[in-house]
């Protein structure tokens, strides 16, 4: 069978799109529905490795979720992955395909609409249902030539586009009105509901502005979407880290996380389970003045770590990390993060970037060598470190999922055949990215640090779901879903 689809666009990027979907996936999987989620092209360095070792981007793999389903690569078929301002790795099909510039890109747009064209048709023989993702704005007009992500595959599907925009930045009949203003008119045509996100205060206030998107959009409200607090979900990019936003304070007994906000940073979403525990304060520094005095100080991944080294150093993040190690406080490295901690790395075949070699912190005896084989894998291993908080734990398995290039050697392995440590566990890192949603390895390292929130423990993965189950809810709740069913199934 072929499935049915729905695609939801937006009137810019981060209107709410990825989440819209990921509320749609749980909704129809909660009606006992095959649905799954599928973005013909996603660019983020928060990515995700399926069961076969294929790489997508995070929101697709956080979509599959809601649907209660494994990720695939058929879900993403083409993720960039931006390495430098002008320049990106291209995975296709979970694969790398190769590093290109932007225009170079381009000239590989008929290939690549073959395999995202070819991706759709194998996952509708799958499913009841699809609901595609769009990217950005649904009216980029300057890249409309090379589109294979939003109207191109609307037409390509013949699918019914819902159209979201964001009210909380202002502007929602401009978004909306213009958006549709700017189509042509066979992809208006496909335009069957608007969507207005991020809506706060009361409701009935906001009647007359229904009834003129309405009026002046020729096409139905489908719903008002609240704003909505405190849901345990991943970002899909850096965007929400890029400014400082005031950071909650820490508690009696809390902790004080630093995560360096790498310009390059990838997976951050690593951190969310120590961000979402009670008594922490986790918050992203780009600067030595901003480091301060924390309790732990955490070197994330980075799509390039070479180029983040440099500068780590250019700003003074190396020198204080370092400084800080010395007067015993913790630092933990993360993929990119663990190369940075050791004491060199070396890249002879220019994979990376164009420096052969660079020193490290010098916090961990290791040493890095970048190889052209790139390793995507989820991984099941096994704590083999008894440094200080660590002894606890020995034996103890871990989940997670392995993301990198390169192969780091030296000092006293921190998992079976990964990582390192210090003697008294305070420095350690690992290749590992997902480590702190293992819960109990999470509240092990929070408490060597002094906190004390035993009496809250939260799960990561109940966290996590208990979240999509809100999402559908409030979806549900505000919704016509009537006139959904008839734009989706033609009834």
């Amino acid at each position: 069978m072929t499935a049915k689809v729905l695609m939801v666009q937006g009137s810019s990027s981060s209107a709410g799109k990825s989440l819209l979907v990921g509320a749609l996936c749980r909704y129809y999987a909660r009606r006992g529905l095959r649905v799954a989620p599928f973005k013909a092209q996603n660019m983020s360095n928060n990515a995700a490795v399926c069961a076969d070792g294929s790489e997508i981007g995070r929101a697709q793999a956080l979509q599959a979720a809601a649907a209660r389903i494994e990720p695939s690569a058929l879900m993403n078929p083409v993720l960039i992955k931006p390495e430098a301002d002008a320049r990106s790795q291209i995975i296709l099909l979970g694969r790398v395909f190769g590093t290109f510039a932007a225009h170079e890109y381009y000239r590989n747009k008929d290939f690549l609409w073959s395999k995202v064209t070819a991706a759709l048709d194998e996952l509708r023989g799958q499913y009841d249902l699809v609901i595609i993702e769009g990217a950005g704005s649904a009216a980029e007009l300057n890249l409309r030539h090379g589109d294979i992500v939003n109207m191109a595959v609307a037409r390509y599907a013949n699918a019914p586009v819902l159209l979201i925009g964001d009210i909380d930045r202002g502007g929602i009949f401009a978004q909306l009105i213009g958006t549709l203003w700017l189509l042509e008119p066979e992809e208006r045509t496909l335009v069957r509901g608007l969507v207005v996100n991020k809506f706060r205060g009361d409701l009935t206030l906001f009647a007359d502005g229904v009834r003129i998107l309405e009026e002046k959009g020729k096409v139905p409200v489908l719903g008002v979407l609240p704003y909505l607090r405190d849901l345990y979900l991943p970002d899909e990019d850096a965007v929400s880290i890029e400014k400082p936003s005031a950071p909650k304070s820490i508690p009696p007994a809390g902790v004080d996380l630093a995560v360096v906000r790498l310009p390059r940073i990838s997976n951050f979403d690593d951190f969310d389970p120590l961000r979402a525990e009670p008594g922490v304060r986790l918050r992203y520094v780009a600067s030595a003045h901003e480091l301060g005095n924390p309790d732990a100080v955490i070197l994330p991944g980075t799509k390039n770590t070479l180029a983040d080294l440099s500068w780590l150093r250019e700003v003074g993040l190396a020198r204080a990390t370092v400084d800080f190690a010395r007067r015993g406080g913790s630092v933990v490295g993360v993929c990119g993060g663990f190369q940075m901690l050791g004491e060199s790395l070396h890249d002879p075949q220019r994979i990376e970037s164009d420096v052969e070699s660079a020193e490290g912190l010098g916090l961990l005896p290791v040493t890095t060598n970048f190889l052209a084989q790139k390793t995507t894998t989820r991984t099941r291993t096994v704590i083999t470190s008894g440094s200080g908080w660590l002894a606890a734990l020995r034996g103890q398995a871990l989940d997670g999922y392995e993301i990198h290039l390169g192969e780091t050697k030296g000092g006293v392995p921190l998992l079976a055949n990964d990582g390192a440590t210090s003697a008294d566990g305070k420095i350690w890192g690992c290749y590992l990215h997902g480590l702190f949603a293992n819960d109990f390895f999470r509240h092990a390292w929070l408490t060597s640090l002094g906190w004390t929130g035993v009496n809250a423990l939260r799960s990561e993965t109940a966290l996590l779901d208990q979240s999509l189950e809100a999402l559908a809810d409030a979806v549900e709740t505000a919704f016509d879903m009537d006139l959904l069913e008839k734009i989706i199934w033609g009834n």
